[in-house]
């Protein structure tokens, strides 16, 4: 049963994309809006980003989803009402809901500050229902303000493309020569934290893709080209985005003695067999696994100081299955944001689209 008929009270149904079966499409339902439990709040849903991560949801290469489950985890809306307890936030406060939804707060990894290393995590549309929906509840302790600023389309993508761009750009180091394979959501937000900082980045795309090239350059990038290619300077780190293996050996023969390599999503495909002379030289790669509570705060805190702006593609709610296939062909500049039917006549989103 989907986790949104965990409350008590119908108040009236709403609208829902729902998965039922990995590797199907999407399936408009009508589902009822319930209560929120104690701790939780439920939240009106204004727009929802479509990230990678509910691609390999959907598409079954993230394989302990509970089913069926309302994907989504880019969340922004406004409380409707909150459980016992919270007092965090009040009716009508904006908040945005990110992929963490739960953590044990026992674990070593929760107890040393780790808690995006939980062992017994619970993530937002993939065991906890999401934000493709009107409405959605989530733990009070894992929901955040907004910046001011951003209008609730433009702040969809920060709440993981922007969070886990910004976490990679943490475990990418101090580097003044940065890469970036992969221009899509997460890496256009970081190319301007990294060129607010004084960075200068490198945008790796298709090879024949110059769509994502002309994007990443006006976006300040100092070079563009295709991942095939060999940048004009040797790079200090690397972020990889895109899911493909085969691009870590080209990315550790870019990058000098000493760089890292930073691996940025949750799924990719298999690291081919590479030579020992790439890795040589204390080149290290590294993973990032989601993000932590501070992660959003400070990168909020950023966002607030430092306005980004974050290119989006609008779909109504009951085009979710559009915006997955735009996604899964490589046909999106920026992120692709969701927004219920019922507010899209009205909204942002609809005029610029």
């Amino acid at each position: 049963m989907l986790a949104q008929r965990g409350g008590t009270g119908q108040d009236h149904a709403m609208q829902a994309m729902v998965l039922e079966r990995p590797g199907t499409p999407l399936r408009a339902m009508r589902l009822p809006k319930r209560a929120p439990a104690a701790g939780a709040v439920l939240v009106k849903v204004s727009a929802c980003g479509v990230c990678r991560t509910d691609l390999h949801v959907v598409d079954g290469e993230l394989t302990e989803p509970k089913l069926p489950i309302i994907p989504g985890h880019e969340i922004v809306g406004r409380v409707e009402s909150v459980g016992q307890g919270v007092d965090k936030f009040h009716p009508g406060d904006r908040v945005g809901i990110p992929w963490l939804g739960h953590t044990c707060g026992a674990c070593p990894y929760c107890a040393a500050g780790r808690e995006n290393l939980c062992d017994a995590p619970r993530f937002t549309g993939y065991q906890i229902d999401g934000g493709y929906a009107e409405y959605t509840t989530a733990d009070a302790s894992y929901c955040f303000a907004l910046p001011e600023g951003y209008s609730d389309l433009a702040a969809a993508p920060l709440l993981c493309a922007g969070l886990i761009g910004y976490r990679s750009l943490s475990m990418a180091g101090d580097v003044a020569h940065l890469g970036i394979y992969g221009f899509g959501a997460a890496a256009h937000i970081v190319a301007q934290v990294a060129r607010h900082q004084g960075r200068s980045v490198y945008a790796f795309t298709r090879p024949d893709d110059a769509d994502a090239q002309a994007f990443a350059l006006a976006l300040g990038c100092a070079w563009a080209g295709g991942s095939d290619t060999a940048p004009p300077v040797p790079l200090d780190a690397a972020i990889i985005f895109a899911p493909v293996g085969a691009l870590v050996p080209a990315a550790l023969a870019a990058v000098r003695k000493g760089g890292a390599v930073v691996l940025g999503g949750i799924h990719m495909s298999d690291i081919p067999a590479l030579p020992y002379h790439l890795l040589w030289g204390e080149r290290v790669v590294r993973s990032v696994a989601n993000l932590t509570r501070a992660d959003a705060t400070a990168f909020l805190a950023l966002a607030r100081r430092t306005p980004l702006d974050t290119h989006v593609v609008p779909f109504p709610l009951s085009a979710a299955n559009q915006a997955l296939a735009r996604l899964r062909e490589g046909k999106l500049t920026g992120a692709a944001v969701l927004v219920p039917d019922a507010l899209w006549s009205t909204s942002l989103g609809q005029r610029d689209g």
